[in-house]
């Protein structure tokens, strides 16, 4: 298989982990595509300059233009802020490269529908970022909510992202808490991608939502000795509606950047008559089961470096953040090159619009105080 050269476009943190994921690619095994990094953008000089200690890396630049003309550069990874995104995937793929996007797709529903309407029109391979299912445990919980033989009706669906940094009321403000970059979606934005994606995969888009927004402190230190407005949504409890065989079930999406002990908590739990199945990253290793039964109870599992995409490391050794980074860049190399087979791969672009479908519906659901079907 031919190698993937990459380019990035956005050398902040994403971005130089995306760099670090590509530096442990042979440690990937099996059908694989090889990759590397060859080219990066970005406008901070000294955000270029950490990529000087990548290997492969050819051309590190501050004009966009001049990576998407590299004619080495297969695919680009672009980690901009929200209101840049419809701009620099748009160019990217008019540019005649494969495009990582990141989350959320474009600032409103409008540039992610424009977005994933050029990809297809210009025939380019298009995902979107969310690392979070490519735990050993979320995968799990994933293939097991596909079993209603097993779970029996399903009585409910929860899903969620939460962390605690925004508590703080001196951490200073970035461009996440301004509606003129992040968008008028929030907290949603932010993290709502890694709430929507397993659901989304297994075929459960909310048909109707109820949305409770809140804002937190509507100001904080601006890093330069003063304050500075934010005005986003800081947390947003969505209650849904979604169909699962045959019926009618209620479904939690919860994303919140002010919840208290919870540090990058991502969650996915469905319960069933029969059974269910729960998984958090507060408890990495462990998969929780329900069995239901004369005594009802939780059974749990303890995991190992069960990964997608097999690597050398042993099953017996624990499965970190940068690991499903790496399985996740392996789903978009397989997937490019036709060998994803029936593995889990990255969120589509028809995926990004749906989930900008009910971010939608959530805003106005809040704003009105009632329940919204969702388009």
């Amino acid at each position: 298989m031919e190698t993937l050269k990459w380019g990035i476009i956005g050398g902040g943190l994403m971005g130089r982990e995306f760099a670090s994921a590509l530096g442990r690619w042979f440690a990937l095994t099996g059908d694989v595509p090889p990759a590397l990094l060859v080219a990066v953008c970005d406008l901070n000089p000294t955000a270029r300059d950490w990529f000087k200690r990548v290997p492969g890396v050819t051309q590190i630049t501050g004009e966009a233009d001049e990576l998407l003309a590299n004619p080495d550069v297969d695919a680009v990874y672009v980690a901009l802020p929200h209101n840049l995104h419809r701009e620099f995937y748009v160019r990217t793929l008019q540019s005649g490269k494969d495009l990582l996007a990141e989350k959320p797709f474009g600032i409103d529903l409008e540039a992610a529908q424009f977005v994933c309407d050029e990809a297809k029109r210009l025939g380019r391979f298009v995902r979107c970022s969310s690392e979070m299912p490519f735990l050993p445990g979320a995968q799990r919980a994933w293939k097991m909510a596909q079993q209603l033989d097993v779970l029996g009706r399903v009585l409910e669906v929860r899903s969620g992202f939460l962390h605690s940094s925004d508590l703080d009321p001196n951490k200073a403000a970035n461009w996440k808490r301004q509606n003129r970059f992040c968008g008028e979606n929030g907290v949603l934005n932010d993290l709502g991608m890694h709430v929507a994606h397993v659901p989304l995969r297994l075929g459960w888009k909310p048909s109707r939502v109820y949305a409770q927004l809140q804002h937190g402190f509507g100001e904080r230190p601006d890093g330069r000795g003063g304050m500075t407005v934010c005005d986003t949504w800081d947390n947003a409890l969505l209650h849904c509606d979604v169909e699962i065989g045959g019926e009618v079930v209620p479904m939690r999406w919860e994303t919140k950047r002010m919840a208290p002990t919870e540090t990058n908590t991502w969650y996915f739990e469905v319960l069933g008559t029969k059974g269910g199945v729960r998984f958090s990253t507060k408890t990495p290793k462990t998969l929780f089961v329900f069995e239901n039964g004369r005594e009802q109870s939780w059974k749990a599992i303890d995991l190992g470096h069960a990964s997608v995409f097999e690597t050398v490391t042993g099953g017996i050794f624990e499965f970190g953040f940068p690991d499903s980074i790496l399985q996740m860049l392996a789903a978009f190399a397989c997937e490019r090159a036709g060998v994803l087979g029936d593995r889990f791969g990255m969120a589509t672009p028809d995926e990004a619009v749906a989930s900008h479908q009910v971010w939608a519906a959530a805003l106005q659901s809040h704003a009105e105080k009632r329940a919204i079907e969702v388009e």
